[in-house]
C-alpha cells in the first residue's frame, strides 16, 4: 500500500493534528514513553510493533493508530528495512 503523506498530513490537520515524518533503521526500540496529549501512528513504509497500553499491535502501512494522552506505549522496527511512519500530536 502505497501512503500519501500530504494527504495524511491534510486529513490530520483537518482533525486537529500535527503530522511530522520518523525515519528508523531495523531494530530500533522507543520503549515506554507517555505524552499529555492524544496521539496519532501510520506506518508508510516497513513494519512496526505497537504497543499501547500493554496491547500489541503490528502496524503495517496505511493502518492508523490513535494512542490516548497519557498512555504508555513502546514502538519498534520489527521489519529487516528502515521503516517510515508518521506521527501527529493533538493540537491544544
Amino acid at each position: 500500500m502505497i501512503v500519501s503523506q500530504d494527504k495524511i498530513e491534510k486529513d490530520w490537520a483537518a482533525r486537529g493534528y500535527s503530522c511530522g515524518l520518523w525515519v528508523d533503521p531495523p531494530g530500533q526500540l522507543w520503549e515506554d514513553y507517555v505524552h499529555d496529549t492524544d496521539e496519532l501512528l501510520m506506518v508508510m513504509e516497513g513494519k512496526l510493533r505497537l504497543e499501547i497500553s500493554g496491547v500489541n499491535h503490528e502496524a503495517l502501512p496505511g493502518k492508523e493508530f490513535f494512542i490516548p494522552a497519557r498512555a504508555k506505549h513502546t514502538v519498534e522496527n520489527t521489519g529487516g528495512t528502515t521503516a517510515k511512519w508518521l506521527y501527529g500530536y493533538k493540537k491544544k
